[in-house]
């Protein structure tokens, strides 16, 4: 006669953790489905904010850094577009970044009720910054029109450049929200890192300006060869290659440092939830 056994084995979860992100493959299905839906139904002009705030934040730092601060255009490309070049993975970041910190403390009910591996809520919550990104994608393409500007070929390796942004975001948001579980307050610290983020990571200018005492050290911050890599794929712009080493590592390391402290502190998620 069969009989069916459930076997409890201390560890087990432990042992199978990265399986189980595959076996509830589904649900990262339906929370980024779900994200996206409230992302762009509850606003009121929903997809545009995706082109309003990139295109209007590109018109101020083209008027700052061109008109006023008389900056030069090192890859000869339209002050515009290296701008907006710039802005793409940023504001990928940026957005990324703030909903998977968030993403825990907004599914609270979800974590305290239902056992699968935390990390699929702000992996799931990334997706509706990669929809953000590829609706303010096409600006850009709108905007090389208009310049009547085309692209190298090197643009086909954008991806590699755009999943460096995503290991970023995730790996600092791991860390952040894992971080806000336990310190309520530590979410106000966000729009503050955001903020700081924008002005030392070259969006409004071209990192080659940076002295080249300082370029090693500036390139500490792994936003810095991403958005080269971006202008390198689209303007066809040098990029400073020990300076991109360094940006890669920094990206191995938030996030092999955002995967450990999440895992170590995803026990008591549920407790202190």
């Amino acid at each position: 006669m069969n009989t069916n056994r459930i076997i409890i084995e201390p560890g087990r979860t432990e042992q199978n953790y990265w399986r189980d992100l595959w076996l509830f493959r589904e649900l990262f299905y339906i929370l980024s489905w779900r994200d996206i839906k409230v992302r762009y139904k509850q606003t009121v002009i929903g997809t545009a904010w995706s082109i309003i705030r990139p295109l209007l934040t590109t018109i101020i730092f083209t008027i700052v850094f061109s008109r006023v601060a008389k900056l030069g255009e090192p890859s000869g490309a339209p002050y515009a577009i290296m701008v907006f070049a710039g802005m793409l993975p940023w504001q990928f970041f940026a957005n990324a970044l703030s909903e998977a910190s968030n993403s825990l403390i907004g599914n609270a009910n979800l974590v305290s009720k239902v056992y699968f591996p935390r990390m699929i809520i702000p992996a799931s919550s990334i997706i509706t910054s990669l929809v953000d990104f590829a609706i303010s994608f096409l600006l850009l393409l709108a905007m090389m029109v208009f310049y009547q500007y085309v692209p190298d070929v090197k643009i086909l390796l954008l991806p590699v450049f755009i999943l460096m942004a995503l290991a970023a975001a995730f790996g600092v948001g791991l860390y952040i929200t894992a971080l806000n579980v336990k310190y309520r307050d530590f979410r106000y610290i966000i729009p503050f890192i955001v903020q700081i983020g924008l002005y030392i990571t070259p969006v409004g200018f071209s990192s080659s300006l940076v002295p080249e005492k300082w370029r090693l050290w500036y390139s500490l911050n792994p936003m810095v060869g991403v958005v080269d890599g971006f202008r390198w794929c689209i303007l066809d712009e040098p990029m400073y290659r020990p300076g991109f080493f360094i940006s890669v590592f920094m990206i191995v390391l938030f996030l092999w440092v955002g995967v450990v402290y999440f895992r170590k502190t995803e026990k008591s998620f549920a407790d202190n939830i």
